[in-house]
C-alpha cells in the first residue's frame, strides 16, 4: 500500500480491528525502578558528533569537546538535562498488521527524552503529534499529550538535588577559569556560562529537595490509522482534565480507553461518526471517495506561520523533491506544516525520506545524499547561522518561528504563481486570515500566554489562572487564535472587554463551546477551499497527461521486469504542447520520482484498482473535460479559478449538521475493585488485563465493514490471474515502486552503530545507482537512439530537457560531495573541495613545473602553423570561473565549473585528478562517505566519462555575457602562394550571440588573440585585405578560430584566392565554420559521437569550381537534385524545431551542404565554361548576361505585351543584381552569387527568378543541349522545392549581406 491517508493501514485484510479508529494508546514517561538515566541516544550522539568534528571517542569527553556534546554535560544544568523515558505501558500489546515498535514510539512521544520542572516553571500541558512511515510506505499517526506529574520517588529527588550540586561545583570552577566554549549549534543549550547568567541559573535552575517540589513530564498517546488529529486531541486534553479536576471522573479511566481502542470504528468514506469522551462527545468525519483524502492539520496554522508567498514557494521545492529542511521550537508547528504542505501535493505523494520530528538522536540523517522533508526543533537562543548543516546547495530551509525561508539557487516558480497566490489570498481573506500571515513574537512570556488562552479556548479547562481580569486585548497581541476567535464571538454575543475569567468561563462555557464548534467547522473548511485551490491548478496543468502516457507492455509482469528501461511518459510532446512560461517548472518536475511513480500508478491501473489518489484526479479531469469540452491541444496560459469552492465547504457542514453513526458509549469494565484508586493530579496505573483485549465481535460496524474488506480481498485475489507468485510479484512491485528511491523510510528505532554504517551503504548504493541512470538518460536524449530507432531519422533533445538533465546533474554531484561531509567552507560541497585542493595545488605549484597536458592536440596544416596546444587544467578551469564577476555565490560557481567541464568533456577527468589527492579526501569526509568507497567512486566516474561521447554547448550557451578570449590563426596555402604579403588584412569573427567587428591583423603575423562577449557557437568568418602593394594575391586554406575558455575549436575552409585578378577576383571572403573534433575524441572511438550539423554524409561534398587537385568527379543530375532537396529539406526541418533548439541557418544556406551550394551545382550542370580555356567563366557572368537582356528587352517590349516575361519579377531581380554590383564590398563573382541566394531566399523571390533565367536566350550560348536549367520538367520541379520555403521568414546573418541596400 502506498502512504495515501484514504485507505486504512496496510495489509488491512478481514481483521475487523482493521476498521479501529484507534489501533493503540500508550503512556510514556519516568521508570521509577531504573530512576534518572542519561539519555543513552544521547551517548550515541555523542559518538556521532565526535565522529562529525573529526574526534576520537576519549577525547570527545574533555572539556574543550563537552560542549558539542550531549546527555552526561555540565554545562547544562540538570533540569536541563535529558534523562531516558520508558513506554510504561500500550495497550494492546500487539497487532500483528501494525506491529507495536516500542523505541520509534518513546523517541517520538518523548523526542527530547524526559524533562523535569519544579513549582517555579511553566508546567502548561503540550500536544503534538507525529508520525512513523513503514518501509513499505504506509503511515501511521501518533497524537501525544504531554503534562507534568509530581516526582513521589524520594530517590529520584534526591538524585536531582547530587546533580545539582555537582552542576554548581562546575560551574564555578568553569568560571574562574574563564574557559570559553565554543557552542555546538545542534546540541547547544540556552545556559551561556558567565557569570551573570550563573546567578539568574542558580536563581531559576536551582533545586532544593528541601523547598522546590520536582515534577515529571508524561506522555499519552493515541496511534491511529488515519490523521484524526482535531478528535485525538479532544480525546486526550479530556483525559488530562479527569486526571488534574477536584472530582474523579464519573466511570474508571480504563472505560474510555477500553472504549477509543476496541468500539469506536473508523467513519466510513464520506461519512461523520460521533463518540464519547470523558465529558463530552468528540465528533469526526472522513471524506467521500471522490473527494479530496482526509487532512486534519489546520492549514489555517501553516498560512499564519509562513504567509502565503512562503509556503507556495516551499510547496514548489517539495515538488521539485528538493531537500527540505523545517526548523522551529515547537514539534506541533513542524508537523502542521510538514503534513499541510504534503497534503496540498494531491494527486502527486512525497517519495522520500519524510520525518517531520526529527529525534535529536537522528541528527546524522541530515547527511542524507537523497531529497528528503525534515523537521528539527531549534533549541532556544540558537539561531540560523550556528546550525551547521552537511548540505545547503539544494537546500530549501524553513524557518518557521522567524516566518523565513532559505531557497536554492536556480529555482524556477511555480506557473501563474501570482495568480495563484491571489486567489489563495481571497479565500483565506473570506475567512478573516491575512494572506502574508501573523509574525509570531519568539519570546518566551508570548508564547506562554499564548498557550494558557489557546487551551482555554480549545479546551474549556480552567488553566493556572489567577483570580484576577485579564485584559484580553493585552493578551490578544500573543494568541492568533484568540483573534480569530474574536470575530466569531462578536457573533456568538460574548464581549470582549474585561473578562473576569474564573466566573465567566462557567457561565459562558456553552457559549465558548460553541465558538470552538464553529472555529473547528470555519477551520475544517478553509482546509478543503485551500486545498481545492491547489489541486484544481494540478487538474488544469495535467488536463491531457493521459495522451502522453506509453502504454508498452502488453501484461503486469513483462511491465515489472522491463521497468528501468522503458519509458513511460512521452516527456518532449508533452511540454512542446505547454505554454512557454510553464516550461522551466513542469521540464524539472516531469523528472521527479513522484511524478515517475504517477504515471506508473496510471499504467499499474490497466491491472489492477486504481490508487485512490488517482481515482479521485482522473475523474477530476472527465468533469473538466464534461464541463468545458475543450480541444485537448488548446493549451493555453489564462489562469483559470477553482469552480467548486463552495460544494466542498457545504459537503462538510453537512456531514457535520447530521451525524451518520453514533458509537458505543464507554460503560463500566469487569474490573478488580480497589485497583487503580483516583488520585488527583496523577495517572492511575490502569488495570492491563482489561485493555489487553476487545470485547467479542458485537460491533455491527466492525462485522459489516469486515465483511466488506472481506469482498473486496476476494476481488483483489481473482483479478491477480497475472500467473506470478505472489512473493516474486511482491519483490517485482518493490522493486518498481522504490525505482529511483535510493532508501525508503529510515528505521527510528535500533540505532547501532552498525545500523547507521548499513544505512549508508544503502546511500551509497543509491547514489551509484542514480548516477547511472542520469547519465545513462543524458546520453539518450543526446544522441536519440530511441528516436533514430522510431524513424525521426536524426538526433533530438530539447534544449530545455537538456538544461534540466544538466541542473539535475548538479544537483546530483552536489549531494554526492555532502555524503559523509566533515568540512565545508560555504554553502557548496564541491566547490568547497575544489578552493582546498586549489590551496594544496598552488602551493606546490612552485615546485613543480606545468600542469598536465592532454596530449597531441596541435592542429597541423601544410603550412607548419598552427594553434599551439591548450593546456588541460583544473586549476586553470577554476580560474576561468572565479574571474566570473557575473556569479555571486559559491552553488552558482560550482555549477558553472561543472558545465564548464562537459562543455570541455573533461568532467570525469577533472573529479579523478581532484579525487587523487587522498590525504586531502582523507582529512574532508568520513570514512563511509562516498568518495571514500573505492569501488564506487571508480564506477561513478566511468558514468562520468561515458558523457564524453556526445557534445554540450551547456556553459557557452548559458552563461552569454561573459567575456572570452579566443585565438584565431591564418593558414595559406604556401606551395602556391605567399605567406606573407604586403597588403592589410583584416578579419571579423561572427557567432550566434553576435560578432567582433571588422579586426585589422598586424601585418606578417598570421595568429591573433582578442577578447569578446561570448559570441556562443561560431557561423562565419569574413576575412580580406585592401590589394595594396606588390604581393597582394593571397591563398588561404583556413581559418581556425578557438574559444580559449571552453577549448572549442572552428575551422573555417576556404582553398580560394584572395586578390585582383586571380580566381574570380575577390579580396574579401565569407566562410562557414564547422566545429573540429579534439584528438581526445576521435580516440574514444569515431562511431560514438553524434555527426556535426555541417557535415552530412547523403551528398557529395561540394566541389571548388577552381579546384587546385586535379579534376574531382562531377556529380550527374540524379545527385544534384538530390542535393538540392535535401538543402531544402533541411531548412524546412530547422524551423519546424522549437526556437531555442534551432541550429545555424546560416549553414544550412552557405555551408557545405547548403542552399547556395546545391544550387551553385544546379547552375553548374552543362556549363560551357571549362571549354574555353584561356578564360575562367562564372556563373556571375550569365547573371550580368541575363540583366543586360532583361534592361534591353524591358525597353523594346514596352509596347508589345511579350507573355513569356513578367515584368515585376525581371524588375526586382535586376534591381537585386545591381545593388550586389554597386555595394561597397570587393566580393568576389562566387561570393556575388552567394549573396543574389540568400536574399532571394530571405524575400521568397528564388521561385520567380529560376524561370526567368531558364528562358533568357543567354542559356542557349552559355549552356549545352542537356544542362539542368534547359530542361523544362526539371526546372519545373526545381520550383515547387523551392516554394516549400516560401511561408518561413528567413533572418540572415549580418555577414553575409553587409553592405548590400536592397
Amino acid at each position: 500500500m502506498s502512504g495515501s491517508s484514504a485507505a486504512p493501514g496496510p495489509g488491512s485484510g478481514s481483521s475487523p480491528a482493521a476498521c479501529r479508529f484507534a489501533h493503540y494508546f500508550v503512556l510514556c514517561g519516568i521508570d521509577a525502578d531504573s530512576g534518572l538515566e542519561p539519555d543513552e541516544l544521547a551517548v550515541l550522539y555523542q559518538w556521532l558528533e565526535a565522529d562529525r568534528h573529526g574526534k576520537s571517542q576519549d577525547t570527545a569527553n574533555t572539556t574543550s569537546g563537552r560542549n558539542s556534546l550531549k546527555g552526561e554535560n555540565f554545562d547544562q544544568s540538570p533540569l536541563r538535562r535529558t534523562f531516558k523515558s520508558k513506554v510504561l505501558a500500550h495497550y494492546p500489546q500487539n497487532i500483528e498488521w501494525n506491529p507495536f515498535d516500542q523505541d520509534a514510539v518513546n523517541m517520538l512521544c518523548m523526542p527530547k527524552g524526559l524533562s523535569f520542572r519544579t513549582q517555579a516553571d511553566n508546567k502548561e500541558p503540550q500536544f503534538h503529534s507525529f508520525i512513523i512511515t513503514r518501509e513499505d510506505g504506509s503511515r501511521t499517526y501518533g497524537f501525544v499529550l504531554t503534562f507534568y506529574e509530581e516526582v513521589t520517588s524520594k530517590q529520584i529527588c534526591t538524585a536531582m538535588q547530587t546533580l545539582y550540586q555537582m552542576h554548581n561545583a562546575e560551574q564555578y570552577s568553569s568560571v574562574y577559569a574563564s574557559s570559553s566554549c565554543s557552542m555546538d549549534s545542534l546540541a547547544s543549550s540556552i545556559d551561556e556560562g558567565d557569570a551573570t547568567s550563573l546567578l539568574k541559573l542558580q536563581r531559576y535552575n536551582s533545586y532544593d529537595i528541601n523547598r522546590d517540589t520536582l515534577y515529571v513530564s508524561k506522555s499519552i498517546c493515541l496511534i491511529t490509522p488515519l490523521p484524526f488529529m482535531q478528535a485525538c486531541k479532544k480525546f486526550l486534553f479530556q483525559l488530562h482534565k479527569a486526571v488534574t479536576s477536584q472530582q474523579p471522573p464519573p466511570l474508571p479511566l480504563e472505560s474510555y480507553i477500553h472504549n477509543i481502542l476496541y468500539e469506536v470504528p473508523l467513519p466510513p468514506p464520506g461519512r461523520s461518526l460521533k463518540f464519547y469522551g470523558v465529558y463530552e462527545p468528540v465528533i469526526c468525519q472522513r471524506p467521500g471517495p471522490n473527494e479530496l483524502p482526509l487532512s486534519d492539520y489546520p492549514l489555517r496554522e501553516a498560512c499564519e506561520l509562513l504567509g502565503l508567498e512562503n509556503l507556495v514557494q516551499v510547496f514548489t521545492c517539495v515538488l521539485l523533491e528538493m531537500q527540505t529542511l523545517l526548523y522551529s521550537q515547537d514539534y506541533q508547528r513542524l508537523m502542521t506544516v510538514a503534513e499541510g504542505i504534503t497534503t496540498l501535493l494531491f494527486p502527486f505523494q512525497w517519495q522520500h525520506v519524510y520525518v517531520p520530528i526529527l529525534p535529536a538522536s537522528l541528527l546524522h540523517f541530515l547527511d542524507a545524499p537523497v531529497p528528503y522533508l525534515m523537521g528539527l526543533q531549534s533549541k532556544e537562543g540558537t539561531d540560523r547561522s550556528k546550525l551547521e548543516l552537511p548540505q545547503e546547495a539544494n537546500l530549501c530551509f524553513v524557518d518557521i518561528d522567524n516566518h523565513f525561508i532559505e531557497l536554492p539557487e536556480e529555482f524556477p516558480q511555480f506557473p501563474n504563481k501570482v495568480d495563484f497566490i491571489q486567489e489563495l489570498s481571497e479565500v483565506l481573506l473570506q475567512f478573516g486570515i491575512p494572506p502574508e500571515g501573523s509574525l509570531h513574537c519568539s519570546e518566551s512570556a508570548t508564547k506562554l500566554k499564548n498557550m494558557v488562552l489557546k487551551d482555554l479556548a480549545n479546551d474549556k479547562k480552567n488553566g493556572n489562572v489567577p483570580n484576577n481580569s485579564v485584559s484580553v486585548y493585552e493578551l490578544l497581541k500573543g494568541s492568533e487564535t484568540i483573534a480569530r476567535l474574536q470575530a466569531l464571538a462578536k457573533r456568538t454575543g460574548v464581549t470582549m472587554e474585561k473578562i473576569d475569567l474564573p466566573a465567566s468561563l462557567s457561565e459562558k462555557e456553552k457559549d465558548l463551546k460553541l465558538q470552538c464548534e464553529e472555529a473547528d467547522l470555519r477551520d475544517s473548511q478553509l482546509n478543503v477551499q485551500l486545498r481545492e485551490v491547489f489541486a484544481n491548478r494540478f487538474t488544469q496543468m495535467f488536463a491531457d497527461y493521459e495522451a502522453f502516457v506509453i502504454q508498452t507492455a502488453q501484461d503486469m509482469e513483462s511491465w515489472l521486469t522491463n521497468r528501468e528501461q522503458m519509458q513511460n511518459f512521452d516527456k518532449a510532446s508533452f511540454l512542446s504542447d505547454q505554454p512557454e512560461p510553464y516550461l522551466p517548472f513542469l521540464s524539472r518536475f516531469i523528472e521527479t520520482q513522484m511524478f515517475a511513480t504517477f504515471i506508473d500508478n496510471k499504467i499499474m491501473s490497466q491491472w489492477e484498482e486504481k490508487d485512490p489518489l488517482l481515482r479521485v484526479f482522473d475523474s477530476r479531469i472527465e468533469k473538466i473535460r464534461l464541463y468545458n469540452v475543450r480541444a485537448p491541444t488548446l493549451r493555453t496560459s489564462i489562469y483559470q479559478k477553482c469552480s467548486s469552492l463552495k460544494e466542498a465547504a457545504q459537503s462538510i457542514e453537512q456531514r457535520l449538521m447530521k451525524m451518520d453513526h453514533t458509537a458505543i458509549h464507554p460503560h463500566l469494565l469487569d474490573m478488580k475493585i480497589g485497583q487503580g484508586k483516583y488520585e488527583q493530579g496523577f495517572f492511575p496505573k490502569l488495570q492491563s488485563d482489561v485493555l489487553a483485549t476487545g470485547p467479542a465481535n458485537n460491533n455491527r460496524w466492525v462485522s459489516r465493514s469486515a465483511t466488506a474488506q472481506r469482498r473486496k480481498e476476494r476481488l483483489r485475489q481473482s483479478s491477480e490471474h497475472i500467473g506470478l507468485d505472489s512473493d516474486l510479484r511482491e519483490k517485482y512491485m518493490q522493486e518498481a515502486r522504490s525505482l529511483g528511491k535510493n532508501l525508503r523510510q529510515p528505521k527510528l528505532s535500533d540505532l547501532s552503530p552498525a545500523v547507521i554504517a548499513q544505512t549508508n551503504w544503502k546511500f551509497v548504493e543509491g547514489l551509484l545507482k542514480e548516477c547511472r541512470m542520469k547519465t545513462k538518460r543524458m546520453l539518450v536524449e543526446k544522441m536519440g537512439h530511441e528516436a533514430v530507432e522510431l524513424g525521426h531519422g536524426e538526433a533530438n533533445i530539447t534544449g530545455l530537457e537538456e538544461n534540466t538533465l544538466i541542473a539535475s546533474l548538479c544537483d546530483l554531484l552536489e549531494r554526492i560531495w555532502s555524503h559523509g561531509l566533515l568540512v565545508k567552507q560555504g554553502k557548496s560541497a564541491l566547490w568547497s573541495h575544489l578552493l582546498q585542493f586549489q590551496d594544496r595545488e598552488e602551493k606546490q605549484e612552485h615546485l613543480t613545473d606545468s600542469p598536465v597536458a592532454l596530449g597531441p592536440e596541435r592542429r597541423k596544416s601544410d603550412s607548419g602553423i598552427m594553434l599551439p596546444t591548450l593546456k588541460v587544467s583544473l586549476i586553470q578551469d577554476m580560474r576561468h570561473i572565479q574571474n566570473m564577476t557575473e556569479i555571486k555565490t559559491d552553488v552558482g560557481r560550482a555549477r558553472a565549473w561543472i558545465r564548464l567541464s562537459l562543455e570541455k568533456k573533461l568532467l570525469s577527468q577533472h573529479l579523478k585528478q581532484l579525487l587523487s589527492n587522498q590525504p586531502l579526501t582523507k582529512k574532508l569526509y568520513k570514512r563511509y562517505a562516498f568518495l571514500r568507497c573505492e569501488e564506487e567512486r571508480e564506477q561513478f566516474l566511468y558514468h562520468l566519462l561515458s558523457l564524453n561521447a556526445v557534445d554540450y554547448f551547456c556553459f557557452t550557451s548559458v552563461f552569454t555575457t561573459i567575456m572570452i578570449p579566443y585565438r584565431s590563426v591564418i593558414i595559406p596555402i604556401k606551395k602556391l602562394s605567399n605567406a606573407i604579403i604586403t597588403s592589410n588584412p583584416w578579419i571579423c569573427v561572427s557567432g550566434e550571440l553576435g560578432d567582433t567587428g571588422v579586426m585589422q591583423i598586424p601585418k606578417n603575423l598570421l595568429e591573433m588573440t582578442f577578447e569578446c562577449q561570448n559570441l556562443g557557437k561560431l557561423t562565419t568568418v569574413q576575412i580580406g585585405h585592401d590589394n595594396s602593394g606588390l604581393l597582394a594575391k593571397w591563398l588561404v586554406d583556413c581559418v581556425m578560430v578557438r574559444n580559449e575558455i571552453t577549448g572549442h575549436t572552428y575551422r573555417f575552409p576556404c582553398g580560394r584566392w584572395l586578390g585582383k585578378g586571380v580566381d574570380d577576383g575577390s579580396l574579401e571572403r565569407i566562410l562557414i565554420g564547422e566545429l573540429m573534433t579534439s584528438a581526445s575524441d576521435e580516440d574514444l572511438g569515431k562511431q560514438c559521437r553524434t555527426p556535426p550539423q555541417q557535415k552530412s554524409p547523403t551528398t557529395t561534398r561540394r566541389l571548388s569550381i577552381t579546384s587546385l587537385t586535379g579534376k574531382p568527379a562531377k556529380p550527374n543530375a540524379g545527385q544534384i537534385q538530390e542535393g538540392i532537396g535535401e538543402a531544402v529539406n533541411n531548412i524546412v526541418k530547422h524551423f519546424h524545431k522549437p526556437e531555442k533548439e534551432r541550429g545555424s541557418l546560416t549553414v544550412l544556406l552557405c555551408g557545405e551542404n547548403g542552399l547556395v551550394a546545391a544550387l551553385e551545382q544546379v547552375f553548374h550542370h552543362g556549363f560551357k565554361s571549362t571549354r574555353i580555356f584561356h578564360k575562367n567563366v562564372f556563373i556571375w557572368d550569365f547573371v550580368e548576361k541575363a540583366v543586360a537582356y532583361f534592361e534591353t528587352t524591358d525597353q523594346i517590349l514596352d509596347n508589345e505585351g511579350d507573355v513569356l516575361i513578367q515584368k515585376p519579377s525581371s524588375k526586382t531581380f535586376c534591381h537585386y543584381v545591381n545593388a550586389i554590383n554597386t555595394a561597397p564590398r570587393n566580393i568576389g563573382k562566387d561570393g556575388k552569387f552567394q549573396i543574389l541566394v540568400c536574399l532571394g531566399t530571405r524575400d521568397h523571390l528564388l521561385p520567380q527568378w529560376i524561370p526567368l533565367l531558364a528562358e533568357c536566350p543567354a542559356i542557349t550560348r552559355m549552356y549545352e543541349e542537356n544542362a539542368l536549367l534547359r530542361d523544362h520538367m526539371t526546372v519545373n520541379s526545381l520550383i515547387r522545392i523551392l516554394q516549400t520555403i516560401q511561408d518561413f521568414t528567413i533572418v540572415l546573418e549580418g555577414s553575409l549581406i553587409k553592405g548590400v541596400d536592397v
